[in-house]
Parts: structure tokens; sequence; C-alpha cells
């Protein structure tokens, strides 16, 4: 009886070895975050934790700007076209709006034409991976591959050789990610306004997504919008005409990184 239990615990043993050696090590010990923040309020920036603050700085990340000056930073989200990004892209021309969008390789094959129209009106491409996996459960030649066939796919539409901003599908990350991305050349824009607007079929009103854009408003905002979401289409126009009103300015994400590097 002994000796067939011993048996069954060295096989045991041996399957969980066998199991866990197919395991990537970097994976199997990797955290897995998932990027949050206090919504700002009264005009004061929102608050991402001490935590995520510290993980930020040491990998040279961003999720916001200069509090001190009335600049802001529209970022838009594509996952895939829901027929809303072209008037976006008139009211960014009518108001000479700069604004960075993060694509993903299913945008850059189903979208072409709207993403060469986003070069043509001066906007940045941000690399939203290519197939929106969760970044946080790959091994370092997966994230490669992920942000590098973003890039070829973009090249071979665009002619634009490479993107250097990229944002994790669904916020969710580790600090691999990100050193492996600053190994790689590219930088972790993150948000710190934002709200619900990615549903597709939401029908919330024009009046949802403008409040909760003034509400959050505030300098130094990196704004996080999703393409898919009518109302986020339709309050963009007044948004953007009552922050001018406010005194705001809106920044690329070039001149955000640029202000950093020269401080």
């Amino acid at each position: 009886m002994r000796i067939r239990y011993i048996s069954g615990l060295i096989i045991c043993s041996l399957l969980f070895s066998m199991i866990f050696s197919m395991v990537k090590p970097e994976v199997a010990n990797a955290n897995e975050y998932h990027w949050g923040f206090t919504k700002s309020k009264n005009g004061q920036p929102g608050d991402a934790g001490e935590k995520f603050e510290s993980i930020i700085e040491k990998y040279g990340a961003f999720f916001t700007g200069d509090p001190e000056h009335k600049i802001i930073y529209l970022t838009f989200d594509n996952g895939f076209e829901a027929g809303h990004t072209e008037r976006i892209l008139d009211t960014l021309k009518k108001e000479n709006v700069p604004a960075t969008f993060f694509l993903t390789g299913h945008y850059l094959t189903s979208a072409t034409d709207l993403v060469k129209r986003m070069i043509e009106d001066g906007h940045i491409i941000g690399n939203h991976s290519y197939s929106h996996p969760d970044m946080s459960k790959l091994s370092e030649a997966e994230l490669v591959e992920e942000w590098q066939k973003f890039d070829k796919k973009l090249e071979e539409i665009s002619g634009i050789k490479r993107t250097h901003y990229v944002r994790p599908p669904k916020g969710i990350f580790n600090e691999r990610v990100l050193e492996v991305g600053n190994k790689y050349g590219y930088t972790h824009m993150f948000w710190d306004t934002a709200f619900v607007d990615w549903h597709k079929d939401s029908n919330k009103g024009w009046d949802y997504a403008y409040n909760e854009l003034m509400g959050q408003l505030h300098p130094g905002a990196l704004i996080l919008l999703h393409t898919v979401a009518k109302h986020n289409a339709d309050a963009l126009p007044k948004f953007i005409e009552d922050a001018k009103k406010q005194g705001y300015q809106f920044g690329t994400l070039d001149e955000l990184v640029m202000g950093e590097v020269m401080e």
C-alpha cells in the first residue's frame, strides 16, 4: 500500500512538472494589472494611486499631462469601425484639433481609407496591438510580434515605418509589458479621463458623453474615447467648443513627451 501511495505521488509530481514546464516562466510569474483611476473633479487631476503612478514613472509611461497648464490630449481607441469615425475626423478638422488614434490590425485592414485620412489630416497613429489580446499573458517574443505586425501592416498601407505609442487592450498590463515596450522603442500611453463608452449599441445621448467630459475636464487631461459610440461623435463638437471657451488648448502626444523630456 505504501509503495503504491509513493508511486502515485511520484506520478503526480512528474505530471505537475511537465504541465508547469509548458508555461513560459515570465508569463507564469507575471502580475496582471487593470488600469484604473479615481475620476477628476472640480478641475483637479484624477488619481491613479501610488502603485500605478510609481510604475508609470519607473518605465517612462504616461497617463496625464502637466496639471499646471491648460493643455489636454485627445486619444481614440478604434478596434473596429461602427460608422462614426468620419464625423469625428470632420469635427477635428473643422476645429483644428489634433488627436491620436490607437488602432488594431483589424481596423487597419477593414477601414484603410479612414486610416489614410487620419494620417492625411495630421493625426498620430497609435498601436493598440494587432489582434487585441491580453498583453499580460504574452511572452516577450509574442509582445513584440503584436506590435511589429501592426507596424508592418501600417507601413504597407501608409508608408509610415513604425509607431512609437502603444496602449494595451482593455488596459490590462504588467511591468514586463512596459519593460519590453521600452526595449523596442514603444512608449505606453494610458489615460486619466474616460467613461463607459465602448458599447456599440449604446444610445445614451450626446449629453451623457458631454457631461462626462466636462465633469472630468482638468489641465493635462489625457482623454480616452472609443469611436464606436455615437454619443461621442455627437458630443465632440460642443465639448471642444466649450473647452476652448474655458481657455484649454489641445496638444499632441509628441508635445506631451517632448515637454517631459525638456523638463
